[in-house]
């Protein structure tokens, strides 16, 4: 591995060696030839000849090489942003991803809100057949299918509510600061429009449905602690059940 590291630096080192050789060799060439032919010239004088080669030289040159330079610059941010934006988001539906949803929610709950204690809700939404779909129609609609709960889930939630795929087929919402009237309400309204969501794979209409768990907490909780009793949840949870948030007490 060290090895192969090294070749490719070596490559990398000798590609930018000679893209400098022959930038600097064809800049000189440019510019010998340039004077060259103005020293020949009798349509400038001498002080037209020098402001000839001190304005158009640093043009022909100077220009294409900062706008590669622009270039250049542009792409690296481009390829940056993707790179944040891989290392937090799920590729496939566009939550957060595992790691990055569980260190943030831990961050909230553990922080004091101001006023009053620490308080919230977690849900835990597991999407059901999925494995059935991918049998049936294939794994692209799988994928189809959790990338339109994700969205619903998405759109179902507060502005400053987290949403992370923590698994296959399941993802978290973290409500901070939500009463349990509310985090009843948007749980509801995510299991509602998760099964009103039109999905036809292949033209066949087939529903989609998902299981919601959750617990209300008004205290410090850790992330393993809050998934615990969320997924507890959804396994009490009946098919075409309202969910019930269970309540722990601070």
């Amino acid at each position: 591995m060290a090895q192969t590291t090294a070749t490719a630096s070596a490559q990398a080192w000798r590609s930018a060696a000679w893209l400098t050789f022959l930038g600097t060799a064809g800049s000189l060439g440019l510019s010998l030839g340039f004077n060259y032919l103005l020293l020949f010239s009798d349509a400038f004088t001498p002080f037209g000849r020098s402001m000839m080669t001190a304005v158009l030289l640093p043009v022909v040159i100077g220009l294409p090489l900062f706008v590669l330079i622009g270039w250049q610059q542009i792409q690296i941010r481009a390829c940056r942003q993707e790179l944040n934006r891989s290392g937090t988001y799920d590729r496939l539906t566009g939550c957060l991803n595992g790691p990055v949803f569980t260190s943030m929610v831990e961050r909230r709950a553990t922080r004091p809100s101001a006023p009053g204690p620490r308080s919230g809700a977690f849900l835990v939404i597991h999407s059901e057949h999925l494995r059935s779909i991918n049998l049936r129609f294939g794994l692209e609609w799988g994928d189809e299918a959790l990338r339109l709960i994700a969205s619903t889930i998405q759109s179902s939630v507060r502005a400053d509510d987290l949403v992370g795929r923590i698994g296959t087929s399941m993802f978290g919402v973290f409500l901070s600061g939500a009463t349990e009237a509310e985090a009843k309400e948007i749980g509801e309204r995510i299991r509602t429009r998760v099964a009103q969501v039109y999905f036809a794979p292949k033209g066949t209409e087939d529903a989609l449905t998902i299981k919601v768990g959750g617990v209300m907490f008004e205290k410090e909780m850790e992330f393993a602690d809050m998934f615990q009793f969320a997924e507890q949840g959804v396994s009490d949870t009946q098919d075409d059940a309202r969910f019930e948030l269970k309540h722990l007490n601070s």
